[in-house]
């Protein structure tokens, strides 16, 4: 499995470079694909985890001569990204600005740990870079509620920064009410809870324990077990409260007032020019970010959006016709692409053999599914 994992990786990069092997490792479908040739099971959270430790492990010994280099993992592997990349850079003689890939792996983390406030926390990160400084980020978060995993991609490629619509793509179920704070739509709460960290935090403070205290005496609740507020009966002239209602909903948490007061103190002695260094600062996780995100509401009348980034893609769609028909030419050079890489493979027979048997039957498979919706179609 992982031979035939790095000997495609290998021939990708020989016939299309480093920079095309980390495009397609950033498309959730070629991705998803590839671990399916591989022999996973295509709707397995292990893909992702499994695949990205056979790509590691199968390219160890070849990483200087492809000029591709893999870090981090699951787990415990994923906080050794840092250390590896230092490594790499070391054993290979790299000339990389490896303290700006360390910030790169660091912040992406932070992104999808803080920022986008999904419900999934994350357990694997995966970055692979080039001599060039190109990379690629693959991370994967589980849902400790349903036990559902979520992926998310990143591609240095066309990504203009880290704080807006930074994601190549994110796989997973959609949820409701996800507070995404790097979404292009919540530019105004990013721009206002920067400028509240200019302010005083006795000021900032007070607006925010005004809030809470509005909504502990309706809900007789404790402000340290407060959940950011319910989408229902929020009424603005009954909590006295100016400017516009409060929109964010529950079931996320936020810091209590003595620990947000440590943390503006902390923040104003050096604030952020931009929300990117305010997300990058030391102690600022997602309840701070969603604290400020709510009095910049109230303040500033910065109302934020809760679409979830979670996108949906079909390479050849579906058999059941959704969200379109199987496109079959599509598929075929696909299949084509695939056999001429195993061919090329620096592997055994049999293991050639048995791939090019895996796609055969994909490919018969997939003649009876097309001669289904034709016959469906004729009807």
């Amino acid at each position: 499995m992982k031979d035939l994992g790095a000997s495609i990786i290998e021939v990708m990069v020989m016939e299309y470079g480093t920079t095309e092997v980390l495009r397609r490792l950033s498309d959730p479908i070629w991705f998803q694909s590839f671990g399916s040739v591989l022999g996973f099971d295509w709707n397995s959270s292990g893909l992702t985890t499994v695949l990205c430790g056979a790509l590691k492990e199968g390219l160890r010994d070849a990483q200087g001569e492809l000029g591709l280099f893999l870090v981090g993992g699951k787990g415990k592997a994923s906080r050794k990204t840092p250390m590896e990349i230092m490594e790499a850079g070391e054993r290979y003689g790299l000339s990389n600005d490896l303290i700006e890939l360390q910030q790169t792996s660091r912040t992406v983390a932070k992104v999808d740990s803080a920022a986008v406030q999904d419900g999934y926390q994350l357990y694997h990160h995966f970055l692979v870079f080039d001599r060039s400084g190109n990379w690629a980020v693959i991370q994967q978060g589980m849902n400790a509620a349903n036990r559902y995993a979520r992926r998310y991609h990143w591609l240095k490629e066309g990504m203009e920064n880290f704080t807006e619509n930074p994601h190549q793509a994110v796989c997973g179920t959609q949820e409701q009410q996800v507070l995404n704070l790097v979404s292009g739509a919540n530019q105004a709460t990013r721009m206002a809870s920067v400028e509240i960290c200019q302010d005083k935090p006795d000021q900032v403070k007070k607006a925010y324990d005004a809030i809470i205290n509005n909504r502990v005496g309706k809900r007789n609740r404790a402000p340290q077990q407060l959940s950011l507020f319910d989408t229902e009966d929020n009424n603005a002239s009954e909590h006295n409260v100016t400017g516009p209602v409060l929109t964010l909903p529950e079931k996320h948490a936020i810091p209590s007032p003595n620990y947000l007061d440590k943390v503006l103190y902390k923040i104003y002695e050096k604030p952020p020019a931009d929300y990117q260094q305010l997300l990058e600062l030391e102690g600022v996780g997602p309840s701070t970010l969603r604290a400020l995100a709510m009095v910049s509401e109230v303040t500033h009348g910065a109302q934020p959006s809760f679409h979830d980034p979670v996108r949906y893609a079909f390479a050849h769609g579906g058999k059941d016709s959704y969200p379109f028909p199987v496109q079959r030419d599509d598929i075929t050079k696909s299949l084509d692409v695939l056999k001429s890489a195993i061919k090329k493979g620096k592997i055994g027979e049999k293991d050639k053999l048995q791939a090019l048997r895996k796609l055969s039957n994909r490919e018969s498979r997939l003649d009876k599914v097309s001669g289904t919706e034709t016959t469906q179609n004729r009807r």
